[in-house]
């Protein structure tokens, strides 16, 4: 990767403030690159040395190893380095401008069913059973599910609140979403009730900057916790492992649909910016639908 790469990945960071995944993402979108450029051409070059014909050829070699979206991501990312070195003076073209990119692939999200989320979200509740008395890691898992299935949030949205982001006036929590943009998520009585609960009877420290999802010893519980803590679920309930903690966002967002909400309403609940990105729900739906035709339908 040249010189330049470590400058624009600084400038993801510090300037435009992009996540650590973007970062990545966009790193290893340089490093295939001017891997590329080198272990198949014999190049190291500069950006200043790239040419069109360059990033032609890569693209029709990089179609046949890797996904449709795999190509639209890395090309994003060259796309975006190039333009930085523009303003910056490091070259005068973009080669990766105007090129034709395959058309996205466009899988369905993956969702839990109504019946499935309800068996999800009681598996901590049989495990207080169990216990015969409040316990920690129940209630805290519980509130967690809650929290993401009610309100529609990202893992990191959830484990970055504090209880300075909550109103229980009107149950909504104030999350900072991509880009680092600020919403408002209504979470339902349920949600609130069960984090009323858990802050009663296990938060070390209720104040505004404390976190709300949190170990035993009161620190911020990450993401990855999150994750590890829904799989173990899952196996409990005999539902599918793949369902990450994202694809209870999905099942909020498809629930919504499928009784009757408006899509800009579940856009704004989602913090999309498009709501090309929302539409996707409304063919689950729509697809759903489709197969409870089938199914029921004489002359289907």
């Amino acid at each position: 990767m040249p010189f330049e790469g470590e400058s624009f990945l600084d400038h993801l960071t510090l300037e435009r403030r992009l996540s650590d995944y973007t970062r990545r993402n966009y790193r290893q979108a340089l490093e295939r690159f001017f891997g590329w450029l080198k272990s198949d051409l014999g190049r190291n070059a500069k950006a200043s040395e790239v040419t069109k014909s360059d990033a032609r050829s890569y693209l029709v070699e990089f179609q046949s190893k890797h996904s449709r979206r795999t190509i639209r991501n890395h090309v994003y990312g060259l796309r975006s380095f190039f333009r930085f070195c523009q303003t910056r003076g490091f070259c005068e073209s973009n080669p990766f401008q105007n090129l034709t990119l395959p058309k996205p692939d466009k899988p369905l999200p993956k969702f839990l069913t109504e019946k499935q989320a309800r068996k999800l979200l009681s598996q901590p509740k049989e495990k207080q059973a169990l216990a015969e008395g409040l316990d920690f890691l129940a209630s805290r898992d519980l509130m967690a599910l809650e929290l993401l299935y009610a309100g529609g949030l990202r893992v990191s949205e959830l484990v970055g609140l504090d209880y300075g982001h909550l109103d229980t006036a009107r149950a909504t929590v104030r999350v900072t979403g991509k880009g680092q943009k600020e919403r408002v998520c209504p979470i339902g009585k349920v949600a609130l009730g069960t984090e009323c609960r858990f802050r009663d009877h296990f938060a070390k420290d209720a104040s505004h900057d404390s976190p709300i999802v949190i170990n035993r010893n009161g620190s911020r519980l990450t993401a990855r916790s999150i994750q590890s803590m829904i799989k173990k679920y899952l196996r409990a309930a005999e539902l599918p492992e793949d369902m990450t903690p994202h694809k209870l966002r999905h099942s909020f967002a498809t629930h919504l649909l499928d009784n009757g909400a408006d899509l800009r309403a579940v856009q704004e609940l989602l913090g999309h910016a498009s709501l090309s990105t929302t539409q996707i729900y409304t063919h689950v739906s729509v697809s759903r639908l489709k197969e409870a035709h089938r199914l029921a339908h004489p002359r289907a």
